[in-house]
């Protein structure tokens, strides 16, 4: 049963794929470009009705009729601008979540079925008008019986199975672009795929969702930059979850922020400051922060505050990765492209064997362009497109571990572009990188350090004379070691000299004796020159080789010692 609704599934994405005139981009697979000509020979050629549009306006209508989840995923890719062609990734960032809202019942019958009580006992009041719905969830508003208002995130019903039976037709098609086409094979779809499997499946999981916005809340405790909504964990399970209701503007509302009269410079400086922050300070970033998750408090429009809300999908760093990442910042803003290119060789981006001086040229030539430059005149699509081409001349592998964050970017560059075009965001965020270098790596964070481990030490220092005992103990150990080492040594040179000896006394041993043999066999024919008879020089050279043989012979001595 399975099977046959793959098939089905696969044969409805057969056909919109053809619909929208994709089919020409699966013949030009090396494989198939012998089958090239078969397009002009197809209905579908014809009858396709926007054949003549752009591949990347195409590919994007197609994951619009395909539902949700590929909705989502590309999404995703067009984030992959290291992957992706530009015009098709430009494309795919226009996607958004157009999808229509199951029934109010139907959300109201899932709370029900959560709780295992109607409705009204839990809440005073359920709206069933959505207040948004997405791919995997939509939100209701709420009243609690004591007169708190909050929002009801409801999962999708049965959306789960649809993200599996879609989940196995994308690795089944890419591994067969894997197999098929030697482009793929470098696109590496598998991996893609499966990092999409990772976000999307961790998204269905609501109370992951409540724990990542808790987290986020207590590190923008009694902040002026970031208000994160309260999660009520008593009601939270993992299809609904309840969180405090917040009241903002949307940050795409840019005409009503400025009838309010909140400073938009303030307002993208403190955008760039959260980002900073978020990476850097607490390594714990909101990684989905599209216009729709991003709402604005004006109570003080000198001061304007931020309102996040959506918290399925959050990323962070190694420390490794951060400190990399953060030096390589600091060495950007400073352009020390040399420092930039040696980051990137410890830190393993890319191979061991690159030549710096080429790498750092590369990104100079990439980077110099765009400093002192309003955000209005910088697009970061472009600049990491042409990062990723330089970095791939150089063999850089894609860092799994730095797409979210490349994601988060390409969103700040979005937001500040709408809200302050004149946003300088290098002198924004150059102060920050250096007070985090010197705050990691300058003198208050050894002392740091030694505060933070000084309990430990002192728990620890009635044990310094056991441990001082025990360590001179094991430094005499190893010195006795080392001296018997030592004589084992000097007796094996003294053994290898001694056989090289051995072996000299029987090599000419043996060449004394088979002169003797020699001389006694030409006895009678050896010529009259020679000074000694040959009967005699057969006894000397005869008694020569056998001396020299029994010098050869290990002595007694030599063999009690082995």
């Amino acid at each position: 049963m399975k099977s046959l609704m793959q098939a089905l599934r696969l044969f409805h994405i057969n056909r919109v794929f053809l619909r929208h005139g994709l089919d020409e981009l699966v013949l030009t697979i090396p494989v198939f470009r012998p089958l090239y000509f078969l397009v002009y020979l197809s209905p579908w050629h014809w009858l396709a009705r926007d054949r003549r549009k752009p591949r990347g306006v195409r590919i994007r209508r197609m994951l619009e009729d395909l539902g949700p989840v590929w909705v989502k995923f590309g999404q995703m890719l067009s984030t992959r601008k290291d992957l992706l062609p530009e015009d098709i990734a430009a494309e795919l960032a226009r996607l958004q979540d157009r999808v229509p809202a199951f029934p109010g019942e139907r959300a109201r019958a899932i709370v029900e079925k959560a709780y295992g009580c109607p409705v009204g006992e839990v809440f005073a009041d359920f709206e069933a008008e959505p207040l948004a719905s997405a791919s995997i969830a939509q939100v209701h508003g709420a009243r609690l019986h004591d007169g708190r208002e909050v929002v009801v995130k409801v999962v999708r019903p049965d959306i789960r199975a649809t993200i599996r039976r879609d989940l196995g037709i994308m690795y089944l098609l890419a591994r067969l672009a894997a197999r098929y086409s030697r482009e793929a094979r470098r696109l590496h779809p598998v991996e893609v795929v499966g990092e999409f499997d990772k976000t999307v499946m961790d998204e269905l999981d609501l109370m992951r969702e409540g724990a990542n916005a808790s987290q986020l809340r207590r590190n923008f405790r009694d902040s002026e930059l970031l208000y994160v909504p309260e999660v009520e964990w008593e009601l939270t399970r993992r299809n609904v979850m309840v969180m405090e209701r917040i009241h903002g503007i949307p940050i795409s509302a840019t005409g009503q922020l400025r009838e309010r009269g909140v400073d938009m410079q303030r307002l993208a400086e403190r955008g760039v400051e959260i980002f900073f922050t978020q990476v850097f300070r607490h390594n714990f970033f909101h990684a989905d922060m599209h216009p729709g998750n991003i709402f604005v408090d004006a109570t003080d429009p000198a001061a304007p505050r931020y309102i996040a809300v959506d918290f399925g999908i959050m990323g962070s760093l190694t420390v490794d990765d951060q400190r990399y990442l953060a030096e390589n910042f600091h060495a950007f803003f400073n352009r020390d492209y040399e420092r930039v290119a040696e980051l990137h060789v410890e830190s393993g981006w890319v191979p061991a064997d690159t030549r710096i001086d080429e790498f750092e040229f590369a990104i100079r030539t990439v980077c110099e362009p765009i400093f002192e430059k309003p955000l209005r005149e910088i697009s970061f699509g472009h600049f990491l497109l042409h990062l990723f081409q330089t970095a791939r001349r150089f063999d850089m592998e894609v860092q799994p571990q730095l797409v979210l964050l490349q994601k988060t970017i390409l969103s700040i560059e979005g937001l500040g572009r709408d809200l302050y075009p004149d946003l300088d965001l290098w002198a924004t965020a150059k102060p920050f990188i250096a007070d985090w270098m010197r705050e990691r790596m300058g003198p208050r964070a050894l002392l740091r350090g030694l505060r933070e481990q000084l309990p430990q030490i002192i728990e620890r220092l009635p044990e310094a004379p056991g441990m001082a005992l025990d360590a001179l103990a094991e430094t005499r150990h190893h010195g006795r070691l080392l001296a018997a080492q030592r004589e084992e040594m000097q007796a094996l040179r003294r053994d290898l000299r001694r056989a090289n000896q051995r072996q000299v006394s029987a090599t000419l041993g043996a060449a004394a004796l088979l002169g003797a043999a020699v001389v006694y066999g030409l006895d009678g024919f050896a010529p009259r020159l020679l000074i000694l008879d040959a009967p005699l020089l057969t006894w000397i050279l005869g008694g020569l080789g056998g001396a020299l043989l029994l010098a050869a012979l290990p002595r007694n001595d030599e063999d009690e010692t082995h």
